[in-house]
C-alpha cells in the first residue's frame, strides 16, 4: 500500500527578493514577539530597587539638567513655553528613538547564539526592541500628558492644537526611522565591529542636530534648512505644536520626514535581508 506524503508544515529557505518582508510569517510568530518584549521588561528591572519607577526618574532628572544648562545658563528662546513642558516633550520622544536605534544596531551581534540554533523570522528581534521601547515610552508619555494638562487647565500657559491627533503617526515614523537606520548598522557591524562605537558617539551628536533642546525658530536663518533636512525635525516640531501650541511647524515638514524615513526604511530592509542569509559566517 503506497503511503501518501505529508506536506511540510514549515519550509525554511532563502528569500527570493531583497525587498521581501513576510509579514504573514512574522504574525505567526507573534507569541515569540510577545515573549521577547516581556523578557526585555522583566530582565532589565527585576534586580532594581525602584523597578519601573526609573521610567519616571530618568526623564525628570534629564529635564532638570536641561533646564539648568539650556534654560538658565544658555537662555535658549523657547517661545514663552514653560520650560518643564518644553524640555520634557523633547526628552520623551528622543529617548524612545535613541534607545530603540542603539539596541537595534547590535541585534545581529547580541543574538548570534540564538540565531545560530533556531529558526524564526529575524525581523522579530528588531520589532521586539521597538515594542519594548514603546512600553517605556507610554509610561513617560503619561508623565508628559500630566504636565500638559497642568499647564493647560491650571496655569493656562499652553494651548494644545488639533495636531495632537497625529501622535500615533509620529510614533510610527520614529519607529520606522529607528528600524531603518538600526538594521543598516546592525548589518554592517557583523563585519565592521567598530561601527558600534561610531554609532554611540554619532547618536549623541545627532541629538544636537535635532530640535530636542531648542525649537527650530531659535536657530539662525542660514542654518534652518540644514536642521530641516533631519527627518526627526518635522516630527519634533509637529509634536510640540500639537501639545504645546508653539513652534514653526509646517505640513510640508512632516511630508518631507515621511518621504525620507520611508526611503531609509526600505534601504534598511534590503540590507537586512541580504545580510541575514549568511551573517553567521562573519559575526
Amino acid at each position: 500500500m503506497q503511503q501518501t506524503k505529508q506536506p511540510w508544515t514549515e519550509i525554511i529557505q532563502s528569500k527570493s527578493s531583497l525587498f521581501s518582508v513576510n509579514l504573514a510569517e512574522v504574525w505567526r510568530y507573534r507569541d515569540l514577539l510577545f515573549l521577547l518584549v516581556k523578557r526585555d521588561f522583566i530582565t532589565f528591572y527585576k534586580q532594581t530597587i525602584l523597578g519601573p519607577i526609573w521610567f519616571f526618574i530618568q526623564p525628570l532628572l534629564t529635564m532638570l539638567v536641561y533646564i539648568i544648562l539650556f534654560g538658565q545658563i544658555a537662555k535658549i528662546d523657547i517661545n514663552n513655553v514653560p520650560q518643564i513642558a518644553f524640555f520634557l516633550s523633547g526628552i520623551t520622544i528622543w529617548n524612545y528613538f535613541s534607545e530603540s536605534l542603539t539596541k537595534i544596531s547590535t541585534v545581529f551581534k547580541d543574538n548570534a547564539s540564538v540565531f545560530g540554533k533556531v529558526y524564526f523570522p529575524r525581523l522579530i528581534m528588531p520589532l521586539s526592541i521597538v515594542f519594548s521601547g514603546l512600553m517605556k515610552f507610554l509610561v513617560q508619555f503619561t508623565l508628559f500628558i500630566i504636565v500638559v494638562l497642568y499647564y493647560t487647565y491650571v496655569e493656562e500657559s499652553i494651548h494644545p492644537t488639533i495636531w495632537i491627533l497625529a501622535t500615533p503617526f509620529l510614533i510610527l515614523l520614529m519607529a520606522l526611522f529607528a528600524l531603518g537606520i538600526g538594521m543598516i548598522f546592525s548589518s554592517l557591524t557583523t563585519k565592521y565591529k567598530d561601527l558600534t562605537f561610531l554609532l554611540t558617539f554619532g547618536i549623541q551628536l545627532f541629538m544636537y542636530a535635532t530640535p530636542v533642546v531648542y525649537p527650530i525658530s531659535a536657530m539662525p536663518e542660514r542654518l534652518k534648512w540644514i536642521i530641516k533636512l533631519n527627518p526627526l525635525s518635522g516630527i519634533f516640531e509637529c509634536f510640540r505644536y500639537g501639545y504645546l501650541g508653539s513652534g514653526t511647524f509646517e505640513t510640508s515638514d512632516i511630508l518631507t520626514s515621511t518621504a525620507l524615513i520611508s526611503v531609509l526604511f526600505i534601504i534598511g530592509v534590503i540590507i537586512f535581508n541580504k545580510v541575514e542569509k549568511d551573517f553567521m559566517d562573519t559575526v
